[in-house]
């Protein structure tokens, strides 16, 4: 009888990879990021951990074993999500590994714009000593969390030490530890002229596409900074730009573009109110352990116990 299959598209410490096998001595681990390793082994394999894209072919045919999916990614947009309902594949995610990363970028790219650290490291390349107009402070502000999962919760925890007012946007508009005020997605556009400072941290799903444009900027204060770590294709490129050229947001701390890598002709690179980074907020040293100690290592578990994972599974109807 064939062993049960787990494939795992990374190169994993070993410590890591004991834990699992401890979990499944019995079975049949292939690991490794390069994909000669995996290739052949996607058409029985019943768990993948870390879709690629070109998997299709081999994982979602009529002979095909496979019945879970474990990403490496909190976003679940690139994968055939309706061909993975159609075959009652369970999908879950990496949402909750990239809580702190990306809460210390969201504050880093805050506190930058803020205080024009941007600047005086532009200023310092030149050898020049000039104030460059410095007056801002973030303390005691109103920040806009549009998306309160893990990584907003996180953030709403981070903006109460510097004395802020959170305004939190979430699809169900519960409320929601340190967050002073809810409001439901529909309300978007009455929370956005309230906030001093406007953080995307939602997930690309059919409604979330294009939220941004230019009746979203035209609504913010022209003092206000627009920050985006969720996905660029939330964001209407182009009204963005239009609204730093014409001043009507002050600035924006950008880690995500609809293009990506961000072209080297956008306007972006060369504005003096923008910080680019270039969809590295979720990096972190601790990133394989979180995914495998915090989630499929639980899951695996629960699979192996009732047949289905629990933790972060994935709701095709809603996207995420």
């Amino acid at each position: 009888m064939n062993s049960r299959k787990l494939v795992i598209t990374q190169n994993l410490e070993r410590k890591l990879m004991e834990q699992i096998t401890d979990i499944i001595p019995d079975w049949n681990i292939i690991m490794g990021k390069d994909r000669e390793i995996w290739q052949d082994h996607l058409h029985d394999a019943e768990i993948i951990a870390g879709w690629k894209k070109g998997m299709e072919k081999d994982c979602l045919g009529p002979h095909s074993k496979l019945k879970w999916i474990q990403t490496w990614s909190a976003g679940v947009n690139s994968l055939p999500l309706d061909s993975l309902e159609a075959r009652n594949i369970f999908l879950t995610s990496a949402n909750g590994v990239h809580a702190y990363p990306i809460s210390e970028t969201i504050f880093g790219l805050m506190l930058s714009l803020t205080r024009k650290i941007h600047t005086y490291v532009r200023n310092q390349q030149e050898r020049k000593w000039h104030h460059s107009g410095m007056k801002l402070e973030m303390h005691e502000k109103t920040v806009g969390i549009i998306g309160v999962g893990t990584i907003g919760k996180e953030a709403a925890k981070i903006a109460k030490a510097f004395g802020m007012k959170v305004l939190g946007v979430r699809h169900s508009g519960e409320p929601q530890p340190f967050v002073d005020e809810m409001y439901t997605t529909n309300q978007l556009d009455d929370v956005l002229p309230q906030c001093d400072y406007v953080v995307v941290t939602l997930p690309l799903t059919k409604d979330t596409t294009r939220l941004f444009g230019a009746e979203q900027f035209g609504l913010m204060k022209s003092s206000a900074f627009f920050i985006n770590i969720g996905r660029g294709e939330i964001v209407i490129e182009k009204d963005l730009i239009a609204a730093l050229q014409k001043g009507q947001i002050a600035g924006a701390g950008l880690d995500v573009f609809e293009q990506e890598p961000l072209p080297t002709d956008s306007p972006l690179w060369e504005m003096d109110n923008v910080i680019i980074t270039p969809h590295t907020s979720g990096s972190t040293q601790h990133y394989d352990q979180r995914v495998i100690e915090d989630i499929l290592i639980p899951n695996l578990k629960n699979y192996l116990s009732s047949n289905q994972p629990a933790v972060n599974l994935v709701d095709f109807t809603k996207g995420y």
